[in-house]
């Protein structure tokens, strides 16, 4: 989903449907994190932009202590919750670029789908000054596209994303829904490559895929947890999610997203 800057706290608005609709990340991705930095119960961690802890149990699950950061209060809420059994996590609830950490104290900071919200400069010399030396800055981040399955229905969402989205915030959004092609390897090299002008090194990235398919109502569930689609007036957003919901329902009732996910790996000197 394109980044509309200041949009970052409306996710908290819909945070236990963001927890039920979002998905977790794949198996093979924490391998070959852990593969890269070895995490366990004298290891400190930190991560930016916990959300509803998508990407928070496998890493609670090596004993490590875990600080959250967090900027919206329902979802430090949920999460403190969701993750009581796990005595040496804690919540922050606060904007990561606020919050005073010590230098060269934590093994690993990391952040799913949610980096893409801090100002690049800030926020990566902010986690390298983090960072022990050899400690691990690990960024992934989950690129949906539309269902190409079903031509038919993608043109027709397309021209409602024409109609409702592109009208209310006045600019060409391109293809409906989600972004105009489909994430690829070029841009998940180039985004990690970000690291090195911060001093990073041992810089890596790879790349992860998958479906999921939702029933019309799901699907129109899920937009209702993008941020830009949060911020649109109540009523003009319950005519388009319902003109959405009709239009898969007139194609099959099914649509599928093909997600690709990227994960950036890299080291501080």
């Amino acid at each position: 989903m394109p980044v509309i800057q200041g949009l970052e706290g409306t996710f908290d608005t819909v945070a236990s449907k963001y927890a039920k609709f979002r998905p977790g990340y794949p198996d093979d991705l924490y391998q070959m994190f852990f593969a890269y930095i070895p995490i366990d119960a004298l290891s400190n961690v930190v991560e930016v932009g916990i959300g509803s802890g998508q990407a928070s149990r496998p890493v609670l699950e090596t004993g490590c202590a875990l600080t959250a950061v967090e900027c919206g209060e329902n979802f430090s809420k949920l999460c403190r919750e969701k993750f009581a059994e796990y005595k040496r996590f804690s919540v922050i609830t606060d904007k990561f670029e606020h919050v005073n950490f010590p230098d060269a104290q934590y093994d690993l900071v990391y952040s799913a789908t949610a980096f893409h919200w801090v100002p690049e400069e800030t926020g990566y010399r902010k986690v390298y000054d983090m960072l022990k030396s050899g400690g691990a800055f690990a960024r992934f981040a989950n690129h949906p596209y539309r269902d190409k399955g079903n031509p038919a229905l993608s043109a027709e969402i397309d021209e409602l994303y024409v109609r409702y989205y592109d009208a209310y915030y006045g600019r060409d959004r391109g293809i409906g829904g989600e972004a105009a092609k489909e994430y690829s390897e070029g841009q998940a090299e180039a985004l990690a490559q970000i690291a090195g002008k911060y001093g990073f090194t041992d810089i890596r990235h790879a790349m992860f895929y998958r479906t999921r398919t939702f029933s019309a109502e799901e699907y129109v569930e899920l937009l209702g947890t993008y941020s830009d689609h949060i911020t649109i007036e109540e009523s003009i957003r319950k005519e388009f999610f319902t003109e959405i919901e009709k239009a898969i329902n007139r194609h099959g009732g099914g649509f599928t997203l093909y997600d690709t996910i990227d994960l950036e790996l890299a080291r501080k000197r």
